[in-house]
C-alpha cells in the first residue's frame, strides 16, 4: 500500500490541500491507484501546537511514507527578526531529512491564460519549461556568520559545492530533457565564481553521456533577461540553489499566477510535492485560493511517485478543460471570465476528469 504523508501547513495551504486530495481520490479507482494517507503538522501550525516547525511526530511520519504532499508554510504571525523559531525552518528541515536535492518547477503558459500574464502574448505563447534547482547546497547551507571586525559589523554566507552534488542534479536535468524537447540550459556565473566554474566543468562532462541532448550555457544575469525577452526558447534549465530560487520566482510570472504552478522535490528519500505559492494568510479561510497549483502538484505526484502517467494526464486535461470553460479564481480572473471560489473550481475539475 502506497503511504502518503499529508502536511497541510498554514494559511491557504490547508484549503488547497483538502481540495487537491479530492482529485487524487477521484482517480483512485479508475486508474487502479491504492494509497492511504496520514496527516502531520509543519510550519506555523506546528509551532503553535508543539513549539517546533517540524516536530518529531512529523519527522517519523514522512520518513515512513512513500511521498509527501505539502500545502504551504508561513505567515505574519510567525514573522519578525526577533523570532528564533520560524515556519520556514520546517521546510528546510524536511528537505534535509528526506535528502531532497532536486527541486522541479515546471512553468507552463496555458493558452487560456495568455491575457492574464503581464507579458505580451507573442512573447509567452508556447512557453513550457522546467527549472531544476539544486536544493541542498550553496549559500543557503554553507558556512555563515556575523562578526565585528575593527569596530564594524561584517557578515558572510559561503557558497560551496562538491563535484558529486553537481553531478547528481545535472543528471536529473538531462534525464528530464530526454523525456521532453531534449534541450538543457545550464545557468551559472562562471566568469566570476569558482563554484560556477566547477559547475560548468561537471555539466560538460555529464553531457557526453547524453549525445541526443542539446546543451547550452548562460550566465545567470543573461538568463534572467532571456526569461523576459524569449522564454519559449527554454526546455530544461538547471542551476544552483540561490540562482534557482530567484529564477523560478521570476519565471512564475510567465504562468499568469503562482496559483497555477506546481512543484516537486526529489532525492534519496520520499519525494515531496507542493504548490509553488505561499500561505497567503490575507485570503485564508475565504474560499478565494486557487487550488489548481495543488491539483497540478497531484498530477506530478501521479506521474513521478505513483508512476501512472495516464492518471496524471487525466488531471492535467481536466485543468485545461475548466480553464477553457472560462472558470477563474480571483488571482487569474479577468473581465468576461466566470469567477469561482476554491471549492467550486475543484468541483469543476472533478466533473471534467476524463
Amino acid at each position: 500500500m502506497f503511504k502518503l504523508a499529508v502536511l497541510p501547513g498554514d494559511g491557504i495551504g490547508q484549503e488547497v490541500t483538502e481540495q487537491a486530495l479530492k482529485v487524487l481520490a477521484a482517480v483512485k479507482e479508475k486508474y487502479g491507484i491504492e494509497y492511504e494517507t496520514a496527516s502531520g503538522l509543519i510550519g506555523g501550525s506546528a509551532i503553535d501546537a508543539t513549539g517546533d516547525p517540524l516536530p518529531l511526530e512529523t519527522r517519523e511520519l514522512v520518513a515512513q511514507s512513500d511521498a509527501v504532499f505539502l500545502g504551504a508554510v508561513g505567515g505574519p504571525k510567525w514573522d519578525g527578526p526577533e523570532k528564533k523559531v520560524r515556519p520556514e525552518q520546517g521546510l528546510l528541515g524536511i528537505r534535509k531529512l528526506l535528502r531532497l536535492y532536486a527541486n522541479l518547477r515546471p512553468v507552463k503558459c496555458w493558452p487560456q491564460l495568455l491575457d492574464q500574464s503581464p507579458f505580451k502574448n507573442e512573447k509567452i505563447a508556447g512557453v513550457d519549461l522546467i527549472i531544476v534547482r539544486e536544493l541542498t547546497g550553496g549559500a543557503y547551507f554553507g558556512a555563515r556568520g556575523t562578526e565585528v571586525v575593527e569596530g564594524e559589523a561584517r557578515a558572510f554566507d559561503t557558497i560551496e559545492y562538491s563535484a558529486s552534488e553537481i553531478r547528481r542534479i545535472v543528471q536529473v536535468a538531462f534525464a528530464l530533457a530526454g523525456e521532453r524537447r531534449k534541450k538543457v540550459t545550464s545557468v551559472d556565473k562562471a566568469n566570476v565564481l569558482d563554484t560556477s566554474r566547477l559547475w560548468r566543468k561537471i555539466v560538460i562532462e555529464e553531457a557526453v553521456a547524453y549525445p541526443e541532448i542539446a546543451l547550452n550555457h548562460l550566465y545567470v544575469d543573461n538568463c534572467a533577461m532571456q526569461l523576459c525577452i524569449n522564454p519559449a526558447q527554454f526546455d530544461v534549465l538547471v542551476t544552483e540553489n540561490m540562482f534557482g530560487d530567484i529564477l523560478s520566482d521570476q519565471a512564475s510570472v510567465l504562468g499568469a499566477s503562482l496559483g497555477m504552478l506546481p512543484s516537486a522535490s526529489i532525492g534519496e528519500g520520499p519525494a515531496l510535492y507542493e504548490p509553488a505559492h505561499g500561505s497567503a494568510p490575507d485570503i485564508a479561510g475565504q474560499d478565494k485560493a486557487n487550488p489548481l497549483a495543488a491539483i497540478l502538484s497531484v498530477a506530478m505526484m501521479l506521474r513521478i511517485s505513483f508512476r501512472n502517467a495516464a492518471a496524471a494526464t487525466a488531471v492535467e486535461q481536466a485543468v485545461a478543460a475548466v480553464l477553457e470553460q472560462g472558470l477563474r479564481t480571483a488571482d487569474i480572473w479577468r473581465e468576461g471570465n466566470i469567477l469561482v471560489g476554491t471549492a467550486a473550481m475543484t468541483e469543476a475539475v472533478l466533473q471534467a476528469l476524463p
